[in-house]
């Protein structure tokens, strides 16, 4: 049965997506440089149980264990031609569980950059990447999602070629970029210039918004500069869980269940709609960005960047990428704050 993000959106008005996928599939055994996608085929209970971390912990959205999963980033894996496969049976696994739940619960296509530059930089044509989204669009419609979602996306180029074949496919779609460059994209994109990009596209986006980047403080800045816009479009934001390090050999995130959900609160009161987590993310993170969302009530005005800074931890950069233009500008203060 599907579930239409825009109706359950319309009904609840702010929405918990998931967390991380690669932080939690690497708990649960993935090796560095393994594919996670192929693990939809060989680990299929290992990849239910990822989707229902999240549906337990309270999000009404998933993203399947596709981000990967195009015919470019295959390819390093001699995997080039199971691209329908892969992506359908990471969907049917999603719409299994979302069917068996109580309530409505969103299955998201998750889409991932192809991994290579786009012409006139580099030598991807839009054509192909075309091409590439297309053919994963469409084995993710086969295995029953309710919506497409492009992210971690830099360049524009990137971005109209997966909306072109979003559109091809003939599903709704929502997209969202990675500001990890002093509040810009690898490629140079600003919050103000995605709000215009997105402006662009027909069908537009249910939604659009930021993920990953550097941590919540930095998120939060970028989503604000989406609301200085002034769009119409509802807003994702999908934030790391604090920032990483290196502990004992492992890739740790700092950010605690704790700062996840003064960061939910802080996304909300910033004019976000959809309220998740990245990299680090985890259930537990999920379960107190549930209960906050729940039990504390908006606090009706956004939080300036001095607030944010205080409850989350200092920026990354000086400036949110359009301070040049006039946008708001705060030194970095000290080191980032455990939650």
């Amino acid at each position: 049965m599907s579930t239409s993000l825009a109706d359950l959106l319309a009904a609840k008005g702010v929405l918990l997506a998931d967390g991380a996928t690669g932080t939690n599939l690497f708990n649960m055994g993935l090796k560095a440089g393994e594919p996670p996608e192929l693990w939809n085929v060989d680990a299929p209970e290992k990849i239910t149980a990822l989707y229902k971390g999240a549906v337990d912990a309270g999000s009404d959205l998933f993203l399947t264990n596709t981000f990967g999963g195009n015919a470019s980033r295959l390819k390093l894996h001699d995997a080039q031609k199971r691209v329908r496969e892969l992506n359908r049976v990471g969907a049917e696994l999603g719409r299994d569980l979302a069917d068996r739940q109580d309530r409505p619960v969103v299955v998201a296509g998750s889409v991932g950059p192809t991994g290579e530059i786009m012409q006139p930089v580099g030598e991807l044509s839009h054509e192909l990447a075309v091409e590439m989204f297309h053919e994963q669009a469409d084995g993710l419609k086969d295995g029953g999602v309710d919506v497409l979602w492009v992210e971690t996306i830099s360049a524009p180029e990137e971005f109209r070629a997966a909306a072109e074949a979003f559109a091809l496919a003939g599903l709704p779609w929502c997209g969202t970029m990675s500001f990890d460059t002093a509040g810009r994209t690898m490629m140079g994109v600003t919050s103000e210039a995605m709000v215009g990009l997105v402006g662009d596209f027909d069908p537009a986006p249910l939604a659009f918004g930021a993920n990953c980047g550097v941590g919540a403080s930095d998120l939060l800045r970028t989503v604000l500069g989406f609301r200085a816009a002034e769009t119409d479009v509802p807003v994702i934001a999908k934030g790391n869980a604090g920032i990483p390090k290196y502990v004992e050999g492992h890739i740790h995130y700092d950010g605690t269940p704790e700062l996840m959900a003064t960061y939910a609160l802080m996304a909300r009161d910033c004019g976000a709609r959809i309220i998740g987590g990245c990299c680090g993310t985890t259930p537990d993170h999920l379960r107190a960005m549930r209960e906050a969302l729940d039990s504390v009530e908006p606090g009706g005005e956004a939080p300036d960047l001095d607030a944010i800074q205080a409850a989350l931890g200092g920026f990354s950069s000086a400036s949110d990428g359009t301070g040049d233009d006039g946008g708001p500008v705060r030194e970095r203060r000290g080191r980032r704050r455990r939650g």
